[in-house]
């Protein structure tokens, strides 16, 4: 190979890892600020409140989130996150009542 086509992928090899490093660092960030926030579903700050719905809605569908976010949706002032609130609370009623996949499987 000739040396400039060498130094060429040099470059582009240590671009591409600091572009991965930077996503990573990101995305472990965001993560980690979700999870704090987990429990700042009533907070006074519009974006811990945001960050705890957003955490809230990854989290697999029970009786007790549904009734937590029914809470949150007569308490929130603010229509945006009460209209989230409302559509995590509907996705997550339609997944409490379908059956499991293995029992389905299971089934047919």
């Amino acid at each position: 190979m000739e040396e400039g086509t060498k130094k060429f992928l040099k470059v582009g090899a240590i671009t591409a890892l600091a572009v991965g490093v930077a996503g990573a660092v990101a995305a472990m960030f965001v993560r980690d600020q979700i999870s704090r926030q987990k429990r700042n579903l009533f907070n006074p700050l519009v974006l811990r409140r945001m960050a705890a719905l957003e955490h809230v809605a990854r989290q697999r569908p029970s009786v007790d989130h549904i009734n937590l976010l029914r809470d949150y949706i007569a308490w929130e002032p603010r229509q945006l996150l009460r209209n989230r609130a409302k559509t995590i609370v509907e996705r997550m009623e339609v997944e409490a009542l379908e059956p499991p996949a293995a029992f389905e499987a299971a089934v047919n």
